[in-house]
């Protein structure tokens, strides 16, 4: 067999190198030792068994891939990433920084309204009617009341019912304004005392407590009332109480007028309400964040001509009286006859604007300017002044009063029944005749339509028919038809106060008119006005109208005190010791719109002292009394003299200095 010899090695040609293995590379392997033997080969590595496929053919060597593509897919994909942070960052910053700033501005910074200090209200002498004292308002920062931030699931409904009896309002509605989280500012209740808001703070030291000792124990530590604050601000008070509540009026739950002076000069007393704006964090201020303020500019005080013992004095009179009498209502006038001054302007019953809620809505507003009515025979004095003034009749001229008068389709009859009496027209005016005083006017004209001309110029002229010039929210002008409308009965009721309606303050101006000589002042409830710096302004003169002449209206005033002073004058009960007084009682029917026609009667009292150096007037109305009396001159009579004799000590009037002047009342037939 033929011998097997290994394969021969292939041995690099000349020129040819191959780094031997552990050699250097480049240069020739050696053929063979010294020896001339062949060089054992080198023992391989097991691995190197596997260098070869399995057919004998070499192995392909791997190489790994570029990296190159990949790190390229990577810093793309980098760089679209930081491209849209880019953009957003240029939107953020650039197009939509306003919109953004505005959002957190709204959930940093407060920004509310400060409001003024309403001017107070006083009475001639200073004295505070209407004033505001510090209050509270009551907010809430609805964010607070999430479940993220006060740490319960109900944090509106739980603290809704803690302060809703403290507050006075419905739970529900607390709920609803608490929970609004988008808001960070809500107004719970408004102008409430320090006691509220002290028992607020109660509450919130026992939650914050609670909520710290929970926290400690590892809870979540809620604190239902953590977002719970308050605003400085005023409420409005009235001191006196019910003292003057028809003139004053009162103020609503947003601090406005709504009644009286407090709504006809609102835009005086409440000033020009202010603005600031501050950052806060958790409810409290930041205090370097920057402050924009607007301050507030209060209201301007308002004095009125009202004498707040005088209207104390009215008001105790007329209130006494109603209750006694059990009447409707009724009212009371104490004016200045020089000035036009209301002194007194007193209504009953009445209401207390510290507590509208629970005032009879009847008795809100001012009755005595509100109110209208027929004044009977206290209107008899407009009559008597056309007569003297036209110089048809004088307080000595003789009337002839039968006991009933038939004109037109109707019988006119007085109070009570009479024989055929034998009156001057002073005694006319004194034993209050409605006949007479028909027969009296009868002379204005050679027409009856002439008459009534005549007497509606001179009731114009006396202010019946228009508002009084007091501006008063609500006052009504009274109802005087013209005379070419007036029925076959008013021409001859209107005469004796009846088919004509005025209010209070109308009938007190009409005797300040006489008792002023005959010249009418619009009467006037300000005073004057004083500004934040101190300084008064007194108000306009008021508007002065020439009615009767001088003469006319001191023979009045002599006719007006028979009326009290005689034995036989209706008035007797308004006598006052040491001063002449004139006054003149009325008793009309009373028109009852809920039943329809006449019902009931109006009882009244209207005059002035001293007589001889007229001062003050005093009027007095009471409507429908059921108990006692319901003749003026016994029911109200009292009233003038209480009231009167009150003012005139209070004003320091001097008693009167000579004795009056005494008229005839009646005459003999035969004379």
């Amino acid at each position: 067999m033929p011998s097997k010899e290994p394969p021969r090695r292939r041995v690099p040609g000349p020129g040819r190198t191959r780094g031997a293995r552990g050699g250097e590379p480049g240069r020739p392997r050696p053929v063979g030792r010294p020896d001339g033997r062949r060089p054992r080969p080198a023992a391989r590595p097991q691995a190197r068994r596997h260098d070869r496929a399995p057919g004998g053919r070499p192995a392909r060597t791997l190489r790994l891939g570029s990296p190159r593509p990949r790190l390229r897919l990577v810093s793309l994909g980098l760089t679209l990433v930081m491209l849209a942070f880019v953009v957003r960052l240029l939107q953020v910053q650039a197009v939509d920084a306003h919109a953004y700033a505005a959002k957190a501005d709204k959930n940093r910074y407060l920004d509310y309204e400060i409001p003024a200090e309403r001017g107070e209200i006083t009475d001639r002498s200073g004295i505070a009617l209407a004033t505001s004292v510090d209050a509270h308002d009551i907010t809430a920062d609805p964010k607070m009341f999430t479940p993220q931030e006060s740490k319960a699931p109900d944090a509106p409904q739980q603290a809704a019912v803690l302060l809703a009896p403290i507050l006075g309002q419905d739970a529900a509605v607390l709920t609803e304004r608490l929970s609004t989280p988008k808001s960070r500012y809500t107004v719970l209740a408004r102008r409430q005392t320090p006691q509220v808001w002290k028992q607020i703070q109660d509450l919130k030291s026992v939650f914050a407590q609670k909520a710290s000792q929970d926290k400690a124990k590892g809870g979540a530590g809620a604190n239902v009332l953590a977002g719970v604050f308050q605003e400085s601000s005023t409420k409005r008070v009235y001191p006196n109480g019910d003292l003057a509540a028809g003139i004053l009026g009162y103020v609503n739950a947003e601090g406005k007028g709504a009644g009286g002076l407090e709504s006809k000069l609102d835009k005086q007393l409440a000033g020009e309400d202010g603005r600031i704006k501050y950052a806060q964090s958790g409810g409290r201020r930041v205090p370097t964040a920057g402050t924009s303020e607007v301050p507030a500019v209060p209201g301007t005080d308002i004095e009125l001509t009202i004498d707040r013992d005088i209207q104390w004095a009215a008001q105790k009179a007329i209130a006494d009286q109603v209750a006694k009498s059990k009447a409707d209502r009724g009212y009371v006038i104490v004016q200045n006859t020089r000035t036009g001054e209301v002194l007194a302007m007193a209504n009953a019953p009445g209401f207390d604007p510290n507590d509208i809620t629970h005032a009879d809505m009847a008795s809100l507003g001012n009755a005595a300017l509100q109110d209208v009515y027929e004044p009977g025979s206290t209107s008899k004095v407009m009559s008597m002044a056309a007569v003297l003034e036209e110089g048809v009749a004088d307080p000595g001229t003789h009337v002839t009063v039968p006991n009933t008068l038939h004109r037109g389709d109707r019988l006119f009859h007085d109070d009570i029944d009479h024989p055929t009496w034998y009156l001057t027209l002073n005694g006319v005016l004194a034993k209050s005749s409605n006949i007479g005083t028909i027969l009296a006017t009868g002379r204005l004209g050679k027409t009856q339509a002439e008459a009534n001309r005549v007497l509606h110029s001179y009731l114009r002229k006396f202010g019946i028919g228009s508002t009084t010039g007091l501006g008063y929210p609500g006052e009504s002008p009274g109802i005087l038809a013209q005379p070419e409308n007036w029925s076959t009965s008013q021409q001859y009721t209107i005469p004796f106060g009846q088919g004509l309606s005025l209010n209070a303050m109308q009938a007190a101006s009409v005797y300040s008119t006489i008792a002023n000589g005959g010249v009418r002042v619009e009467p006037t409830l300000v005073r004057g006005t004083k500004g934040p710096g101190g300084r008064f302004t007194a108000a306009p003169a008021p508007k002065k109208t020439r009615v009767i002449s001088e003469k006319t209206a001191r023979t009045l005033a002599t006719m007006l005190e028979s009326v009290v002073d005689d034995e036989e004058g209706t008035g007797a009960k308004a006598r006052i010791p040491g001063y002449r007084a004139a006054g003149k009682t009325g008793t009309a029917n009373r028109v009852d719109p809920a039943h329809g026609g006449y019902r009931g009667y109006t009882a009244s009292f209207a005059g002035f002292a001293p007589a001889d150096d007229p001062q003050i007037t005093v009027y007095c109305a009471i409507q429908n009394p059921t108990k006692g009396s319901y003749f003026g001159g016994q029911i109200c009579g009292p009233i003038y003299k209480q009231v009167m004799e009150f003012a005139l000590k209070t004003l320091q009037t001097a008693p009167s200095g000579s004795a009056p002047a005494r008229l005839p009342v009646s005459f003999k037939p035969d004379e």
